[in-house]
């Protein structure tokens, strides 16, 4: 086994690695590792954020679809908060939206808490007796 120690100038940190593999430089093993620990930063987001609990399937292109599925519904998410500049949560919205999925109803009006209007019934629709 080899132990590399790497200080991070960035953060001043001190780092100790060990590896089986001796004929790299001891910044590339580091680089290496930050790489991987960057990777595993990226997953813990995803499940705290994109609420991904398990993956439906096991192929690359399931994983890489329900990744891409998840982020569009995040970015979308964070732009009906950033441009309605309400206080709820991303969370608080997504709930709301789920909750009136069915719905024909102002997404503004939602997220405000408007009381719904009822319209009433146009004159050429049948009435039940």
């Amino acid at each position: 086994m080899r132990r590399i120690g790497y200080r991070d100038p960035e953060s001043g940190k001190h780092y100790v690695y060990l590896t089986n593999n001796f004929s790299l430089a001891a910044k590339t093993i580091a680089d290496i590792y930050k790489s991987r620990w960057q990777v595993e930063l990226f997953f813990k987001w995803i499940k705290q954020n994109l609420k991904i609990k398990t993956f439906v399937g096991t192929s690359k292109n399931a994983v890489m679809t329900q990744i891409w599925i998840a982020l569009c519904m995040y970015l979308l998410l964070a732009i009906i908060k950033f441009q309605s500049k309400i206080t709820k949560s991303k969370q608080q919205i997504l709930q709301l939206m789920q909750l009136n999925l069915f719905e024909k109803r102002d997404l503004m009006a939602l997220l405000r808490g408007d009381p719904i209007k009822i319209d009433k019934a146009p004159e050429n629709q049948l009435k039940l007796l």
